[in-house]
């Protein structure tokens, strides 16, 4: 697909200032934030960004290509879309408008359980190469008929999500009103009000709701039974006992998310699970852990051979993207700035977000002469 690039928004920094600007207060720190000080929301990236490349400037190349394969599957380049809860709050349609990006170009799309489109719909955006996230029910036979669902939508990778035992305090989100239940107060009101855009387009494309809930909501919840029936269905804690069954009903690839761990590494591959996503839920859910990048190195280095070995959380530029595959991360995800991409620039923010990030990881690797993507690990200093 030809490479669309905003010239005014070269970068992802520069995508997040103009989301700020267009989406109201409350939108735009649900998704720029971490939990309780924003400490290991700031490690990420930075320790990341401690990461440095080798160049070999005078060796033969051939050119450099960001195609890689994954669980057999060939795409156009080593990241993907990251899950991400609600959000059509942050702008109105936004993973249907990333969905059909991730489509047209060739990566991997995954939709989460708490969004705001269904499963069905993100399979028919994709024709059936969107990957599903599972957040795991209390009640088996929700979990199963979620799963038969996913599978009749022919997803070829299911995520199972292990780092939401317990919802992170976000002190922000408390402020906002946004926490379980939410809350309209008078400021978020009149945030809306100021930021018209957004306002129209929510106007027009319906108050955001759990999408892919909606068959197993009762009618007619108000917002504080809203959040008794979010506790009372889903337990994020996972175990042994909880993945088996998992592991027994889909027949497609299936991958834990939130390993931060040799321990969860190696319950992974013991219980047959075919990937891990080295991550700690973007900073969102322990801010006395570590930073992605660091458990990354020795989990890849040890585990690499065994399972695969992807990362999210930290990473927010192509230049980011090549320092974790240096590190050994098989592919890589993001979150935040798809997201920025969409609130910036609406329905062309998926495309121009993928391009920005491919343009820029095939920059690095002309200059460091890697031909391929998993050629990265030769190039860590």
């Amino acid at each position: 697909m030809a490479i669309k690039i905003d010239t005014r928004y070269p970068s992802i920094d520069d995508l997040r200032n103009k989301a700020r600007k267009k989406i109201p207060k409350f939108a735009f720190e649900y998704l720029d934030g971490g939990c309780n000080e924003d400490v290991n929301l700031h490690r990420n990236t930075s320790e990341l960004r401690e990461v440095q490349l080798k160049p070999n400037y005078l060796r033969n190349h051939g050119g450099s290509s960001t195609k890689t394969k994954l669980f057999g599957i060939d795409y156009d380049a080593p990241f993907g879309i990251a899950p991400v809860g609600l959000q059509g709050l942050m702008w109105p349609n936004s993973p249907e408008i990333l969905a059909k990006a991730a489509f047209e170009h060739n990566i991997p799309f995954i939709l989460s359980t708490v969004t705001t489109t269904s499963i069905e719909r993100a399979a028919e955006l994709t024709e059936g190469k969107a990957w599903f996230q599972l957040y795991h029910p209390t009640e088996d036979s929700l979990r199963d008929d979620i799963l038969k669902r996913a599978a009749a939508a022919e997803c070829p990778v299911l995520v199972i999500l292990c780092d939401v035992p317990s919802f992170g305090h976000r002190p922000r989100d408390i402020r906002n009103g946004l926490g379980m239940p939410p809350k309209m107060n008078i400021t978020n009101i009149l945030e809306a009000f100021i930021h018209p855009h957004w306002s129209l387009q929510t106007l027009k494309h319906g108050i955001p709701s759990f999408a892919n809930l909606k068959p197993y909501m009762p009618k007619g919840l108000d917002l504080k039974q809203l959040g008794k029936f979010m506790d009372q269905t889903f337990s994020g804690r996972l175990n042994e006992e909880k993945i088996k069954p998992i592991r027994d009903m889909w027949k497609g690839k299936i991958v834990l998310k939130g390993v931060a761990s040799h321990y969860d590494a190696e319950q992974a591959i013991r219980l047959g699970l075919d990937g891990i996503i080295v991550s700690n839920h973007g900073g969102r859910q322990l801010d006395a852990g570590e930073s992605t990048i660091k458990p990354l190195k020795s989990i890849a280095e040890k585990y690499g051979d065994q399972i695969e070995v992807m990362m999210d959380s930290g990473i927010r530029s192509g230049v980011d993207v090549a320092r974790s595959l240096a590190s050994g991360a098989k592919f890589t995800f993001m979150g935040r700035s798809f997201m920025y991409g969409v609130a910036a620039l609406g329905n062309k923010g998926g495309d121009h977000t993928i391009s920005l990030l491919k343009t820029e990881l095939q920059q690095v690797m002309e200059q460091i002469c890697c031909e391929r993507v998993e050629d990265f690990p030769n190039h860590l200093i």
